[in-house]
Parts: structure tokens; C-alpha cells; sequence
């Protein structure tokens, strides 16, 4: 019988999840977890949440929200492992390690930062870190010691979100080269069925940041409020409507089946009207979704039920995670000072077989090896750049408007999903530095 796959994923808990979450990470982290081959580990991201909101009320009261969620969405906690990121002592503290091995470079190009100092440069300010705090810039190794410290195999992640799981690689390579083999390294596990981000009702990336979204489950009335909001252009009813490039058929393609989808095109080509596409769209999410927002109705109103869900997987989580951070201090030399544990590397090891000479030219083999992966690291970001700026003065050119550049992002979605893996890295840093530029 083959051994499982490890997957895991979690939520931030700054908000309530939305459409856009339940198709990128909720709704296949719960189709895994059904499936025998996996051992499922799913987490409320509470110490994320720190890094962009400091009121409590807000953090707590989205952590009891989003649990409520994945269990009205039907997790099976007996055979999932559920908690909450804080409950597990030991990820702050695999954080830390991490942080030690991490080169600031590889921090530097992170998204979140790099969106960050670009509108600085934007505006025009001297510190191009204004407002940058740290927990912002080391987030991505926070994600890592989330991952590492269950040694996943397997991470649920929307294409925005691939460049984390291929930092989180890198920083475990690291450690494991200096200490030993203690990680696995992990593979993002994007559906082919969710072609693209999901579009807000501006026609954005659906995000909080933008504040665009649809919440999950959202009560029948504000649902049908919210795609009341969905932008359209000023095509009259009667006249065919490209399904392609609207938010609408977008948001129904992504829950409805393939006959559906192919019916609805269908009626945008005939010239369906606006008023009747979005109340097409409302019916349809709102039967999809009745069900789960009943559950989450009935489990929101029992926060006891809640918490001891919590803590019944923080106690599952804290079987693993307790011995193996045993392991992992002992290897960095972390440990009891009467404890007579011989701590040695494969690296140290290697050395120690080594000749004075044989040990000069492998050192000087890695600073060449070093040396050349820098270079091609710069070459690597000088194209993004060019790119970028390519990028850039087109729409300018185009007269500098939103939906120019949304297609402009569109074009590079698409070449995402079509580019093999280096490819698709510079191409995901370039469109995150366009989507910056609105």
C-alpha cells in the first residue's frame, strides 16, 4: 500500500473567506481530505493575521468564522488533523530556525513586499519601506515553518500563491544541506479546473485588500446585493456579449458544470441582458450554497462545539510537531547541556573526510557555484524588469486605463498556464508587479 500524501493548507483569519478563497484553497483542500491516499492537516493562519490587522476583536472573531466555515462546508475532523496556528508553539519557534538560513534576497523578491515597495516608488516616497514592517517581509518563511513543521507534501494554492511554495523549497534545501535531511520538500497543488484568479466586482483579483469580495455565505440578500455590484459594460440586451472577458459568466463557469457553462454561453451570444445574467447568477449560487450556509448558521451560534474541535486537533497536531521540534533543536545544537547526543551533519561529515586540499577546492567549487547562481539570479530579475517596463509603457500608451491593464493581466495569466516551471516563476513576478501598477 503506497504511504500517504500530506497535504495542508490554511486561512488567514483578517475576514470572512470568500468566493474566490473557496475555489482556490477550501473546496479542493476538502475534496483531499476525502480522498484514503491523504493525511489532511487544515489551520486557521491566526499569527498571519498580525501582520495587517492589530484589532483583536477582528482576529478573534474571524478565527471562530472561518473554523465555522470548514466545518459547515463538511470537514471530517476524526480523519483530518484541524487547529488553529497558534495552539502549535512549535511553528513560531521552526520559524525562527528557518529565518536563520534564509537570505534577505530571496525575502526581497517575495510579492507582498515587492507590491509594497513599488507603490512606495510610486508615490514618490524616500524610504521605499514605509510601512513595511516585518512580519510583512518574512512572511513567506512563517508560511514555511507551517508547512515544514508537518513536512507536507502536498500544498493547496491559487497560481498567485506559487511562488511561497517554491521559497518554502529553497529554505528547506538550505537547512537540510547545513543539518541533515529533516524536510521534505513540497509541491503546490494547483486544480487545472480553476483556469485563473476569480475576479471581484470590479473586475480585480477578488481580494480584501481591494475590498471586492463575496463572502462564502453570505445571507440570500446581500448575495444577491453584492452581484447586483458585479460590473458590466454598456452593451444593450440583444446584442451579443463576450462571455470571456465577464466577471458574471466567470463567477458561474467556476461553480457550475460544463453543460452548464456551455448553456450560458450560449445565451450570452444571443444577447442575454445584464439584469437577467445577474439574477441568473444569484439563483444559481444561492441553490449551490443554501446547504453549507445552513450548516454554518447552526455551528456559528455553538462556539463551545467550535473550540473543542480546535484544540481536540491541536492536541492530534502537537503528537508530531513536539518530537520532531525535539529533533530539529538537537540538530542546530540546541539541547540539554548533560545531554551526550552526538550531533553531526552530512556536511560536517563530508569535511571531516576531506584533505586540507581536496577541502580548498571544494570550498572554492561552491563560491563558483554561488557566484554563477547569483548572476543568473540577476539576469533572471533584469528581464522581469524589462518586461515589466515593457509592460508599463504599452498601457500607457494605451492611455494608462484599468481595463487596459486588466487585459494586459489577463495576457500574462494566460501565459502562466501555459509556461513550464522557470518560465512560469519570472512570469508570475511580472504580473504581480503589473497588477501593482493600478
Amino acid at each position: 500500500m503506497p504511504a500517504k500524501q500530506r497535504v495542508l493548507t490554511g486561512i488567514t483569519t483578517t475576514g470572512t473567506p470568500h468566493l474566490g478563497n473557496y475555489l482556490g484553497a477550501l473546496k479542493p483542500a476538502i475534496e483531499a481530505s476525502q480522498q484514503d491516499q491523504n493525511d489532511s492537516f487544515y489551520f486557521m493562519a491566526d499569527y498571519h493575521a498580525l501582520i495587517k490587522c492589530q484589532d483583536p476583536q477582528t482576529v478573534h472573531r474571524s478565527c471562530r468564522d472561518i473554523a465555522a466555515i470548514w466545518l459547515a462546508l463538511g470537514l471530517d475532523t476524526d480523519s483530518a488533523t484541524f487547529y488553529r496556528q497558534s495552539d502549535i508553539p512549535e511553528i513560531p519557534q521552526l520559524a525562527w530556525l528557518l529565518t536563520c538560513m534564509t537570505p534577505k534576497g530571496m525575502m526581497n523578491r517575495a510579492h507582498a513586499y515587492k507590491a509594497s515597495v513599488d507603490e512606495n516608488t510610486r508615490q514618490g516616497k524616500v524610504d521605499i519601506d514605509d510601512g513595511v514592517s516585518m512580519g510583512l517581509f518574512s512572511y513567506p518563511i512563517l508560511m514555511s515553518a507551517d508547512i515544514l513543521m508537518f513536512n507536507a507534501h502536498q500544498i493547496p494554492v491559487g497560481k498567485d500563491q506559487i511562488q511561497h511554495i517554491e521559497m518554502c523549497r529553497d529554505i528547506a534545501a538550505r537547512f537540510n544541506h547545513a543539518f541533515g535531511e529533516h524536510f521534505v520538500l513540497p509541491e503546490a497543488m494547483v486544480f487545472e479546473g480553476d483556469a485563473k484568479v476569480l475576479s471581484g466586482l470590479d473586475g480585480r483579483k477578488m481580494s480584501k485588500s481591494y475590498g471586492n469580495i463575496i463572502p462564502l455565505l453570505a445571507p440570500a440578500d446581500e448575495l444577491q446585493r453584492l452581484i447586483g455590484q458585479i460590473k458590466t459594460n454598456s452593451l444593450m440586451p440583444g446584442e451579443p456579449k463576450d462571455p470571456d472577458t465577464c466577471t458574471l459568466f466567470e463567477t458561474y463557469a467556476a461553480f457550475a458544470t460544463a453543460q452548464q457553462t456551455k448553456a450560458i454561453r450560449q445565451r450570452y451570444a444571443e444577447g442575454i441582458a445584464w439584469g437577467d445574467m445577474k439574477r441568473e447568477l444569484f439563483e444559481f449560487l444561492n441553490d449551490h450554497l443554501h446547504g453549507a450556509r445552513d450548516n454554518y448558521n447552526r455551528i456559528i451560534a455553538d462556539p463551545g462545539f467550535i473550540e473543542a474541535e480546535l484544540q481536540k486537533g491541536a492536541a492530534k497536531a502537537r503528537e508530531y510537531t513536539v518530537p520532531f521540534m525535539d529533533r530539529l533543536r538537537a540538530a542546530v545544537g540546541i539541547m540539554p547541556l548533560n545531554d551526550n547526543v552526538q550531533v553531526s551533519t552530512a556536511v560536517s561529515k563530508a569535511k571531516k573526510q576531506l584533505s586540507s586540499e581536496e577541502q580548498a577546492k571544494a570550498d572554492a567549487g561552491k563560491a563558483k557555484a554561488l557566484a554563477i547562481a547569483k548572476e543568473r539570479e540577476a539576469q533572471e530579475q533584469a528581464l522581469v524588469s524589462q518586461r515589466v517596463a515593457a509592460i508599463q509603457g504599452q498601457w500607457q500608451a494605451d492611455g494608462g486605463t484599468p481595463e487596459s491593464l486588466a487585459e494586459y493581466c489577463l495576457q500574462l495569466e494566460q501565459e502562466i498556464s501555459q509556461a513550464k516551471k522557470k518560465a512560469r516563476k519570472q512570469l508570475q513576478q511580472v504580473l504581480q508587479a503589473v497588477q501593482a501598477l493600478a
